[in-house]
């Protein structure tokens, strides 16, 4: 790995590290079909105005590498894809599943994922056991991306 992406890991994993939302939540079980997660975490669709707020905020990471339609927020990410037209790219299927567990699809990635608590290095001891967002902001943020059309 290039000098330049250890130095881009490093500092995601310490912004998300001081991200971490989900607290003690448990990681609730779920179902890895193909390329994705077809059963909502919750039982119920996200909130797409939630997953808007999520996705923008700095302290999730998601504007840090990634841009998109977002033009009121200055210093968007160009390390990862625009967001622009993810809900025409991937299914809601394919979009939870990589904010889960983005390494299932690039092992080299630097995208934390989201709701794994194991298998993870440099973990804060505060955070570790803990996924980075709970179950509800996995799906608001999903509803979200889903929206993004071209």
């Amino acid at each position: 790995m290039a000098r330049t992406s250890v130095h881009i890991a490093a500092l995601i994993a310490a912004s998300v590290a001081f991200a971490c939302h989900a607290g003690a939540e448990e990681l609730l079980p779920y179902n890895i079909a193909g390329d994705g997660i077809a059963e909502s975490l919750t039982g119920a669709p996200g909130d797409a105005a939630r997953g808007r707020a999520l996705v923008l905020a700095r302290t999730t990471t998601c504007i840090l590498c990634h841009s998109g339609p977002f033009p009121e927020t200055r210093f968007q990410g160009d390390l990862a894809p625009d967001l622009s037209g993810a809900g025409n790219r991937w299914t809601v299927s394919q979009l939870r599943l990589r904010l889960i567990d983005a390494a299932r699809f690039n092992p080299e990635t630097i995208m934390p994922s989201y709701y794994r608590n194991g298998h993870l290095v440099r973990v804060g001891r505060n955070f570790a056991g803990k996924p980075i967002l709970s179950a509800a902001e996995i799906e608001d943020i999903v509803a979200f991306l889903a929206t993004l059309r071209d």
